[in-house]
Order: structure tokens, then C-alpha cells, then sequence
């Protein structure tokens, strides 16, 4: 790892697909669930499961530019999620599900608006993108049961059903970027 780790904030449906893949991803150091982006301190599962906060499912994702640009971080979150479904992503349904990109600087916003630019000039999804583009704003990690779910739970039904296939995408897509 370089002295230069850098963070990415990304929501794009459950929190525990998007731990799964990202923890695959070379230059990846850390991934952390939790909830960002809405207007209630402290929150906790239940909270935010009940659409009373704003938040949106997120990780925190801490990553090595040297190793895997912002860019192709990126890249993969618009691979392995649905960017044009407006508060839901299969059968998750909820605000807290939204597709969300915090940029953490003027670098970060700029790239997530080429990106989204350039997925659009270049038709690459049949509907609109829906994914909001936002300042940062307050992390708060989420239950430590949640932390690394895949990994400690990769039988457990939904793992099965729609976290593995993510990651399956992933490792399919980016061969060149795994681990």
C-alpha cells in the first residue's frame, strides 16, 4: 500500500453486495458497511430499515490509488448494480437502496459526472441513470453483524441468491483487478 490511500462512499442497494465485491478488488484495503446521507444521528438497522432517517445503505471503501483508480472503482459499482432504478435495486425496495455516489472532493465529483456522462452519450443502459451524485456527508459504520456478511455467510439465502451473483459479475468483468 502507498501513503496515498484514498476513500470512495458508495450506495448502490444492499450494503453487504456491495462489501462482498469490493472486498475481491485489488488495492482494496478495507470495507466498511454502514448508512450515510441522511438527516438523523447515530442511526441503526431498524431506523433505517424503517425509512424514518434518509439514510442509504453505503460502504466506505478504502483503496490504494496506485492499485485501482477512483475510476475503475467506479466502474465496477456501475457493473454491479442497476444505476437506473429509483429507490430500489431488484427486490430491495427503499430510499435506503437508492444508487448514490458521495464524492469526497472536487476530483471525485468530477470523475462520477464523466462517468455518468459518458454511460449516457453512449447509450450503455436502456433508461435513464438515476444515481445521485452528493457532497459527502456523515458515515456511520453499521452493526458489526453486518461487517464482512458474505464472507462469515456466504449459505445464508439472500448471500446465495443475489449477493454470490454479484460477485460472480464482478470476477467475470474485472478479472484484471481481482485479488
Amino acid at each position: 500500500m502507498s501513503d496515498s490511500v484514498q476513500v470512495a462512499l458508495l450506495g448502490g442497494g444492499c450494503f453487504w453486495c456491495l462489501e462482498a465485491v469490493y472486498q475481491q478488488v485489488k488495492g482494496v484495503e478495507k470495507v466498511v458497511s454502514g448508512y450515510a446521507g441522511g438527516h438523523v444521528a447515530n442511526p441503526d438497522y431498524e431506523t433505517v430499515c424503517a425509512e424514518t432517517t434518509g439514510h442509504a445503505e453505503v460502504v466506505q471503501i478504502r483503496f490504494d490509488p496506485e492499485s485501482v483508480s477512483y475510476r475503475q472503482i467506479l466502474e465496477i459499482f456501475f457493473v454491479i448494480h442497476d444505476p437506473t432504478t429509483l429507490n430500489y435495486q431488484g427486490n430491495d425496495v427503499g430510499a435506503r437502496y437508492r444508487s448514490v455516489i458521495f464524492t469526497l472532493d472536487e476530483e471525485q465529483g468530477r470523475i462520477a459526472h464523466e462517468i455518468v456522462a459518458e454511460l449516457t452519450q453512449g447509450k450503455y443502459f436502456s433508461r435513464p441513470i438515476v444515481t445521485e451524485i452528493q457532497a459527502p456527508p456523515i458515515f456511520y459504520p453499521a452493526e458489526d453483524y453486518h461487517q464482512n456478511y458474505f464472507q462469515n455467510h456466504p449459505f445464508q439465502g439472500y448471500c446465495m441468491a443475489v449477493v454470490g451473483p454479484k460477485v460472480s459479475k464482478f470476477k467475470k468483468t474485472f478479472q484484471a483487478l481481482l485479488k
